[in-house]
């Protein structure tokens, strides 16, 4: 993926949050140097996988399979002295999809805070037998395999571990300003993809980085 297909992904995600009034933390605009004049801070944050994150899962394809997100709080997991939550910014396109994928440990709250209207869709492959596997759009039981689940803005819906989700902007609603609240999050060890794909971009460098993704920041201070 193209670092100017990144920067320019970030740019539009704080217009989003600009346009719908949500302040973010001074660190949201920091550079490597800036990190690097913050050392104990940056490592606490990036620890804790806190900060932007831009990924077409090595598909290529941002606009089609893609997904532009802020970490913002967040725990480390199977660590009792630790947040045991997290919350996320998900700057969904319409008709860009995350593609199916399931958590063992996490269990997570989608919520649509403005613009579109997001698609949930379940599916059997691949979920794991963790439990009950009946999603709930704000208390009210929904069947998983009945077909995708539309989500408008307002509403949330409660997505049970080991289940395989995926989610997409639905056409011709425009984008979504999604939040997602949930138990305390780690992309490195808790996401399961039904297909063989990857969680993290590769990254041609044809521009200076607008911001660093917290990948970037935490490999930078290992």
């Amino acid at each position: 993926m193209k670092r100017s297909r990144i920067n320019q992904a970030l740019r539009e995600a704080r217009e989003t949050c600009r346009a719908h009034g949500f302040a973010l933390p001074d660190w949201a605009d920091w550079s490597l140097a800036d990190h690097a004049g913050e050392p104990e801070r940056s490592r606490f944050l990036a620890e804790r996988q806190i900060g932007w994150d831009v990924t077409d899962f090595g598909q290529g394809a941002f606009e089609r399979r893609g997904l532009a997100l802020l970490c913002i709080r967040n725990g480390i997991q199977g660590r009792a002295d630790e947040r045991p939550y997290a919350e996320k910014l998900l700057f969904v396109g319409e008709d860009q999809e995350t593609p199916f994928h399931a958590h063992k440990v996490k269990l997570e709250d989608i919520i649509v805070r403005g613009g579109g209207n997001l698609m949930v869709e379940f599916a059997r492959e691949g979920s794991f037998p963790l439990g009950d596997w009946t999603p709930r759009v704000d208390g009210r039981a929904v069947d998983p395999f009945a077909g995708p689940v539309r989500i408008v803005p307002g509403a949330s819906i409660t997505i049970p571990r080991g289940l395989q989700h995926r989610f997409w902007g639905e056409g011709g609603r425009g984008a979504v300003f999604v939040a997602e609240v949930s138990q305390s999050n780690d992309d490195f060890g808790d996401n399961f993809f039904l297909e063989e794909i990857g969680r993290f971009s590769t990254i041609e460098e044809d521009e200076p980085p607008l911001y660093p993704l917290w990948n970037e920041v935490a490999g930078a201070s290992r």
